[in-house]
C-alpha cells in the first residue's frame, strides 16, 4: 500500500482517511514525524550528488519539483510449492529511493557486472538507491540498478520505501555532457515516464527509460 505527498501533512491524512475513517491521530503524526526524517536524508543525499557533480547551483531548482511517494510492504514466506520470489526483478522508476526493512533480510542487487548479491542489513539502517530519472539526469553516471525479493526461511518480511518524484521536465546539466561523456538521454517528463512505464507492453523492457528517452 502507499500514498503520495508522504512527508506533508494532506498526504498523510488522505491515508489515514482511508484506512481510518474516524483518524488515528497516533499513528498520523508517527507517520508523517518518520517520512520527514526520510525526506530529510533523501535530501542530504541528492545534495552530495549535486555538490560531487560540480553542479550544485541546479539543485533549489530541482528541490522545488520534488514530491514524495511512501510504501508499505510484506512479504511472507512461502508455503509449499510455492516460488520464493517475493518480488521480480525490475529498476525503480523514481530519482532516489530510501528503503527501510525489519530484520528479515531478502532484498538482492544487480551489479553493474551482471552478478547478483545480497543486501544484509540492520534493522536500524537505511539503504538508499539511484533509479532510473536519476540515471538519466546524471547522462549514465548513476546506476539504476535492478533489484529484487527473494524470501527465505519462514519469517515475514516488512520493509518501507520512501520514492522521490519529480513533478516537471528532467534534463541533463550541461556539464554532464562532454566528448567522453556524450548525452544519452533527452530531457523527459518524469510523471509521462511513469504513465508510458504502467502500459502493459512497456513493463517487459529491458530498459524502459532508454526506449522512453534515450538518444
Amino acid at each position: 500500500m502507499g500514498f503520495d505527498y508522504s512527508n506533508t501533512l494532506d498526504g498523510v491524512q488522505s491515508f489515514i482517511d482511508v484506512m481510518w475513517p474516524n483518524g488515528n491521530e497516533a499513528f498520523s503524526a508517527t507517520l508523517l514525524a518518520y517520512n520527514k526524517l526520510v525526506a530529510e536524508l533523501e535530501e542530504m543525499v541528492t545534495r552530495m550528488v549535486f555538490e560531487s557533480y560540480g553542479v550544485e547551483k541546479k539543485l533549489d531548482a530541482h528541490r522545488k519539483m520534488v514530491t514524495y511517494l511512501c510504501r508499505g510492504m510484506k512479504y511472507r514466506g512461502p508455503e509449499k510449492n510455492e516460488t520464493n520470489m517475493g518480488f521480480v526483478a525490475h529498476t525503480d522508476k523514481d530519482f532516489i529511493t530510501v528503503l527501510h526493512q525489519n530484520g528479515v533480510n531478502g532484498l538482492e542487487v544487480k551489479a553493474r557486472d551482471g552478478q547478483w548479491f545480497t543486501v544484509e542489513l540492520l534493522p536500524a539502517s537505511y539503504i538508499v538507491m539511484s533509479g532510473d530519472a536519476a540515471m538519466a539526469w546524471s547522462n549514465d553516471r548513476l546506476h539504476s540498478p535492478y533489484h529484487r525479493v527473494t524470501i527465505n526461511g519462514n519469517e515475514t518480511r516488512y520493509s518501507i520505501a520512501q520514492f522521490s518524484f519529480l513533478e516537471g521536465i528532467i534534463e541533463t546539466p550541461e556539464e554532464l555532457v562532454d566528448e567522453e561523456h556524450p548525452l544519452q538521454f533527452k530531457p523527459f517528463d518524469h510523471l509521462k515516464y511513469l504513465d508510458f512505464y504502467s502500459r502493459e507492453e512497456n513493463r517487459t523492457l529491458e530498459s524502459a527509460i532508454r526506449t522512453y528517452c534515450g538518444v
